[in-house]
């Protein structure tokens, strides 16, 4: 039950402002605290930016994964003010200057670091040139955002507790799946329950919500996990 008073990000992950609508409609209830994520497949639409401006009383959270030098970090979170977003990311790969130049244009808005993504594992960042495994380099980041003064940061729920020693601050965790559902291109994955008991402060689930069958009977279930 403790769980429920958890923040719980529904992912929209579509480029339809109707099937936006029809996905927020069908994931309101009282038992748990919703908030929406909005990600580049929605917020580049031609439509995208005028729905977001008239969506009133829903907490929201632009996934725009900011990933550039100083100034045009700063420029682009000012940019989408009048939007009036509750929550909006920036790559903490971006470095410290950039991350600091975010968040003295940020205002109330609050600014969201991203480690690394959970669709990558050792071997991806291997890949990429990164000489750390995937904890070191989160835990690292972690410590960067603590500097820059972020507000909250995304990891997976596998570097949760390990993240919560050096960042005391809100923690989103993505990466989540209902039991039983497949894990798709995830790599690094846990079930709401699980993450929540590893120190999530909140959640980001999307596929194992809207794309698994009947929406309303995924959130029942989320809640009846969550129990």
């Amino acid at each position: 039950m403790i769980y429920r008073k958890k923040k719980i990000f529904v992912s929209i992950d579509t480029s339809s402002t109707v099937k936006a609508q029809s996905i927020i409609n069908q994931t309101q209830t009282k038992k748990l605290k919703i908030g929406y994520k909005f990600g580049l497949e929605f917020l580049n639409t031609k439509n995208g930016r005028k729905f977001l401006s008239n969506l009133k009383n829903k907490v929201t959270f632009g996934d725009y994964k900011l990933a550039d030098i100083p100034n045009t970090c700063a420029s682009a979170i000012k940019a989408v003010k009048d939007l009036k977003l509750n929550y909006i990311t920036i790559h903490i790969s971006s470095g410290l200057n950039a991350l600091k130049a975010a968040k003295k244009v940020s205002g109330t808005t609050r600014l969201v670091g991203v480690t690394i993504l959970t669709s990558l594992d050792n071997k991806s960042l291997k890949q990429i040139g990164f000489n750390k495994d995937v904890k070191k380099l989160v835990l690292h980041q972690a410590r960067l955002a603590g500097k820059a003064n972020l507000d909250a940061i995304v990891c997976s729920p596998l570097e949760v507790r390990t993240v919560r020693k050096v960042f005391k601050k809100e923690i989103i965790t993505p990466g989540i799946r209902l039991a039983g559902d497949k894990r798709g291109d995830q790599k690094r994955v846990m079930t709401p329950k699980q993450a929540f008991q590893n120190g999530a402060t909140s959640l980001v689930i999307g596929r194992s919500l809207t794309s698994a069958g009947n929406i309303k009977k995924n959130i029942q279930k989320l809640i009846k996990e969550l129990e």
